[in-house]
């Protein structure tokens, strides 16, 4: 049956369950019986699995359950496969099967319908900047509705001791002045560990995601740079999963709750996302 799995079409397994239960297809089974229910280079398979099976004692009735379990696993995995892609930056190498990084990205913004969800641990600035966010400021500024979120790395360079408070204020003054391209600043959230002074060891916000309408979910290795969208190798997997993608909308909310992250004071929140 392994064989079946591999070898044998989907739409052949149903061919042959088919025939079993209203009787049109009975042992002995060979090539020449199988060959009107499959397609040609599959038939010597069939024939040879079916009869297997028979041999073992595995009755009409019983082949085309198992057939139809194959059938409903094959349905199944397509439906989960076709739920899952793979996003790719850079070089493509011999497979195209993947989704660029940049287009994905300006699809979800373009689709949101209610809310944003968008992790980085770097960002650009200037042109660079407006060119990955220009869309989705666009829209915020058009649609009060909508909410964006960020959640953002707020770093303290090795060997600075200018206060936590500073760094804050130099960071939302960037936003404000080189990365955000809008009239209105989305919601902004860091991670005040990453600001501790002293020799210990510090955090940092590393995640790069987006999540859109907690429907679907973008987990990549490429943060919001235009190198990291358009020509360094990344890797992500863009998934439509409401499971999923509620989760990570989740750990997010949970952190803020918990006080664990931090808003940035030029853009306090204003509410949560159900």
């Amino acid at each position: 049956m392994r064989r079946l799995l591999a070898m044998v079409a989907t739409h052949s397994l149903e061919s042959l369950a088919l025939a079993l239960e209203q009787g049109r297809l009975a042992a002995p089974y060979t090539e020449h019986k199988v060959i009107g229910l499959v397609d040609r280079g599959e038939a010597a398979v069939a024939a040879h699995e079916l009869g297997r099976l028979a041999a073992l004692g595995v009755g009409a009735a019983a082949l085309a359950e198992v057939l139809w379990l194959l059938v409903a696993e094959r349905r199944e995995t397509q439906r989960v496969a076709d739920r899952i892609e793979l996003v790719w930056s850079g070089p493509e190498g011999m497979s195209a099967a993947s989704r660029d990084t940049g287009a994905v990205v300006r699809q979800l913004f373009a689709t949101a319908k209610a809310r944003i969800l968008i992790a980085s641990y770097a960002l650009d600035t200037g042109e660079r900047a407006r060119d990955l966010f220009g869309g989705v400021a666009a829209r915020i500024d058009e649609d009060p509705g909508l909410l964006v979120r960020m959640f953002v790395n707020v770093k303290r360079e090795h060997g600075d001791e200018t206060p936590g408070k500073t760094l804050v204020e130099r960071f939302a003054a960037r936003l404000r002045d080189q990365v955000w391209p809008g009239r209105r600043l989305p919601e902004v959230y860091y991670d005040p560990r990453a600001l501790e002074l002293g020799t210990g060891p510090r955090a940092c916000l590393h995640a790069k995601c987006i999540v859109v309408d907690g429907l679907r979910a973008f987990i990549t290795s490429a943060n919001f740079t235009e190198a990291a969208q358009a020509r360094n190798i990344e890797a992500g997997t863009l998934i439509e999963d409401a499971t999923l993608s509620k989760a990570l909308e989740a750990q997010f909310e949970a952190l803020v709750s918990a006080g664990q992250l931090s808003a940035l004071a030029e853009a306090s929140p204003r509410h949560r996302a159900p």
